[in-house]
């Protein structure tokens, strides 16, 4: 209850709490000019003029045209449509050969920097994909047996993708962060004002007090979660069993408040805590990210409802991670602190 009570004064919470608030309270109105750096092709203004020639260029013109952002013009041979690409009049250009064998061989020239040149590249990508369609589907007819149909592409806003692989898990991984980071604080502070000692005189054992710490900044992290999941559904973003992504959360927070508190007891400085804390936290991720599902991804798929029987696995995994981190934490207590 101290610790909670505490919480109120701490300003590096407090506006924490504020901006994820902004972010999630806002997500709708956030996600029109986040979504433009997540996916540059639906950013206004996202039309590229390619040029396309070679023999080929009549049918990569009727496959392509008018499916998506770009414009295309046509030229009679290759080095018009070169020339005209390297004086800045087009933007990307198309060169598709077809070979003897009836396969079409498509070379893409693009910018090599630009500002717009991520916007090109992302254009020529969707291009060449609805070709390769149009193609596949062309040959596929001229079997005898019927294939599998190619299936439709769906047709998902990029707002979709960002919300539940960007937005979400930075909404709910990083309550759990700040709550590492704030359990060290505490505990450098208990430290370097030697008010540790004198809790030492109530009844309570240092395993005990060092456990209220990690309960009080364990609990609110999920706290958070649970009020940015209820924010987000307010907006229209509707995501899947909540519940076990609040048991991530929590597992997350219990392993990295164990980290930041077993680092507090062990360097008894704040700075230097601090510092091993965000440098320890930013290799687990990068860690974490090299893992066949990375957390966000777990996190993703448990929130749009296709989780794998691996998807919970993993996520029993993170809650057992979180658990043998906070005992190992009340084991080293007498150690640092004494009985």
């Amino acid at each position: 209850r101290r610790e909670l009570d505490s919480l109120g004064r701490e300003k590096t919470i407090v506006l924490a709490l504020a901006i994820q608030l902004f972010i999630a309270a806002f997500s709708s109105f956030l996600l029109v000019g986040l979504v433009s750096l997540y996916d540059p092709a639906s950013a206004p203004g996202g039309d590229v003029d390619v040029g396309v020639a070679g023999n080929a260029s009549a049918d990569l013109v009727s496959a392509i045209d008018g499916e998506g952002a770009w414009n295309l013009v046509e030229y009679e041979s290759v080095p018009l449509a070169r020339a005209d690409f390297s004086a800045g009049r087009v933007d990307a250009a198309f060169i598709a050969i077809r070979g003897a064998d009836g396969r079409v061989n498509v070379e893409a020239v693009v910018p090599d920097e630009s500002v717009r040149s991520t916007v090109i590249v992302v254009q020529v990508r969707d291009a060449l994909s609805a070709y390769e369609r149009e193609r596949r589907g062309e040959l596929s007819a001229r079997l005898t047996n019927d294939p599998l149909a190619v299936p439709e592409v769906p047709d998902v806003p990029p707002t979709f993708g960002f919300t539940y692989t960007v937005l979400l898990p930075l909404l709910l991984f990083l309550p759990a962060f700040i709550s590492g980071s704030v359990a060290a604080d505490t505990i450098t502070e208990e430290i370097d004002a030697g008010t540790l000692e004198l809790l030492r005189v109530t009844p309570l054992s240092p395993t005990a007090i060092v456990d209220g710490k990690m309960a009080a900044m364990v609990a609110i992290a999920p706290a958070q979660a649970a009020a940015w999941l209820l924010l987000l559904r307010a907006n229209g973003t509707v995501v899947a069993n909540p519940l076990v992504l609040l048991a991530i959360v929590t597992a997350a927070a219990a392993l990295l408040v164990a980290t930041g508190a077993g680092l507090a007891l062990a360097l008894r400085d704040r700075r230097s805590t601090q510092l091993v804390y965000s440098l320890g936290v930013l290799v687990v991720f990068v860690t974490a990210a090299l893992l066949p599902e990375s957390p966000p991804n777990t996190v993703a798929r448990l929130a749009i409802g296709s989780p794998q029987p691996s998807t919970y696995l993993i996520a029993a995994g993170y809650v057992a991670a979180g658990l043998v981190a906070v005992l190992v934490v009340r084991a080293l207590v007498p150690r640092y602190v004494g009985e």
